[in-house]
């Protein structure tokens, strides 16, 4: 997990020469990334505001002419600023768009279900998020009176009930990678267009085609248009190409399917544009990940030597494979619902159980291996340095990363109403950042230990989920997000400590990253 090409420069004047040319770079990546990503919502107004307690964002076009109004609804875990790319194309072709956070999502302090299994009261709660962002979206100045739905995952379910309540008034429904329960009332639906990943499991694919087939005749074919737009009777499905459950948010083929259906729906042409943030995206966080490595030859010395266990292969591999074999199975029977956010408690647990068990292991090979206790035990630390190099790197991932992420992706940030929540699972994250880092850390430590601990962690997740699939099915969804995490984190944590020489500096940072994003991720539920 890391990219030795930036450490193959001679520690010497040059390099410090290589790492200035590379932060100016990265600079300038950044900034091009962030004008472009910014240039989307050129000429549009948006405002944001409040409805009944619902935050919601209102995207207006250009023009003031008359148009239709479309209300845009996230998924689990989500939030109105990751249905951007579709709230900012309909807009830019001349749409009322409209997003909004579900209860105990993004920041709606309201609380979400307890359970997901229970369905009514899901709809329930769903629906009395979704009324207020619907009426808000009709009553807009130059809204004339025309309304779709578009929803991501977890609200299939909801806007397959809300177009069953109110058949005359929705026009056409959108449904990207939806969860749809076995009786979703999605025949009722006028216009009906189902958008999937292409690389996303195929069950999820034939429950698209099983939900078509409710009222095609024959067999049902990807990409084939059934029905007349004109008399709401058009059903579709298509696989957006190359991309997943997340993905299929930002891919081309999805927003251009989307934005052709509600024009033939509506009878309109727009002006064809369609929100291309992946790349920048993906510019964006390069430019942010390389800064990091340039920074971090500025970080001041943590300890005199490398600290960490220092273990080899042959004593590295049964203590990183003990917690994942044995978490799930410790908490494959315990409650889990201890604090009040849905998933995130199991996921805090996970974490500090794992931790736990790693530390148990990296305590008793100290006491069994002489060698690995002089390796752990040689330097001292240099408390000024951790401190400034600790601060330093938790300043950079807050204002490098998350407020990025909180602009352009998805809530990140905590609101006052979270902070509780971001200090208890922090526990979690800490116990298990500290005992990682610790472990895969210092002189003699088996090459690529670091990134086979973090997939032994997400096998480990997995197995949780596989063992309780009722309850942790959704933790699923998070997996590739956590992926991504590590990947990053665990590549500047490298940067930083082959520079500081103290794991405990990443790790510390990480799991206050960590922490923070899972307490703001997960939906938050009634105490």
């Amino acid at each position: 997990m890391k990219l030795d090409v930036l450490n193959t420069i001679p520690d010497s004047r040059g390099r410090s020469l290589f790492a200035l040319l590379v932060a100016l770079a990265s600079t300038l990546a950044i900034a091009v990334a962030l004008w472009q990503l910014t240039a989307a919502s050129a000429g549009l107004r948006i405002v944001e505001t409040q409805v009944g307690g619902v935050p919601i964002t209102l995207y207006r076009p250009a023009s003031d002419a008359r148009a239709p109004s479309v209300v845009i609804a996230h998924g689990f875990a989500g939030s109105r600023q990751l249905m951007q790319p579709y709230a900012i194309t309909l807009a830019r072709n001349g749409y009322l768009a409209v997003t909004f956070d579900f209860p105990g999502h993004g920041r709606n302090p309201a609380p979400f279900v307890a359970s997901l299994m229970d369905r009514e009261a899901r709809l329930r709660v769903l629906l009395d998020a979704l009324e207020p962002a619907v009426g808000f979206a009709l009553e807009q100045p130059g809204a004339d009176g025309r309304l779709a739905l578009l929803g991501h995952s977890m609200a299939g379910d909801v806007l397959a009930r809300y177009g069953q309540m109110h058949p005359g008034l929705v026009a056409a429904t959108v449904l990207l990678s939806p969860y749809l329960s076995e009786d979703a009332p999605t025949a009722q639906l006028r216009n009906l267009l189902l958008i999937y990943g292409e690389l996303e499991p195929d069950m999820l694919h034939q429950q698209g085609f099983k939900t078509l087939a409710k009222t095609v005749a024959g067999e049902v074919e990807a990409g084939t248009l059934y029905g007349d737009p004109a008399d709401g009777s058009a059903r579709r499905l298509m696989l957006a190409e190359g991309v997943e459950h997340i993905g299929v948010l930002y891919g081309r083929d999805g927003l251009a399917a989307a934005l052709d259906w509600l024009n033939r729906t509506f009878e309109r042409t727009g002006t064809g544009f369609l929100d291309a943030r992946g790349p920048w995206l993906g510019l964006l966080y390069l430019g942010l990940l390389t800064l990091a490595w340039a920074l971090s030859r500025w970080l001041p010395r943590a300890a005199t030597q490398p600290l960490g266990a220092g273990l080899g292969w042959r004593r590295l591999l049964p203590v990183a494979l003990a917690p994942a074999l044995l978490t799930p199975l410790i908490l494959w029977k315990l409650p889990t619902d201890f604090l009040p956010i849905l998933l995130g408690d199991y996921l805090a647990l996970h974490f500090a159980v794992y931790g736990l068990i790693t530390a148990l292991g990296v305590w008793l090979t100290r006491d069994r291996s002489g060698q690995a206790q002089a390796v752990s035990g040689q330097g001292r630390i240099l408390w000024s340095g951790f401190a400034i190099a600790t601060s330093a790197y938790l300043v950079y991932i807050v204002l490098a990363f998350s407020l990025t992420t909180d602009r352009f992706v998805t809530t990140l940030l905590p609101g006052p109403e979270r902070f509780p929540l971001v200090l208890a699972i922090l526990v979690g994250t800490l116990l298990y950042f500290v005992a990682d880092e610790w472990l895969t850390r210092g002189t003699g430590a088996a090459r690529g230990g670091y990134a086979l601990t973090k997939a032994l962690f997400l096998l480990s997740l997995l197995a949780a989920v596989a063992l309780n699939l009722n309850e942790l099915f959704f933790l699923i969804i998070i997996v590739p997000a956590i992926l991504v995490f590590f990947l990053v984190y665990g590549v500047m944590s490298g940067w930083v400590y082959r520079r500081v020489n103290h794991p405990l500096v990443a790790a510390i940072a990480n799991g206050i990253a960590f922490a923070s994003a899972t307490a703001v991720t997960f939906p938050v539920v009634s105490g």
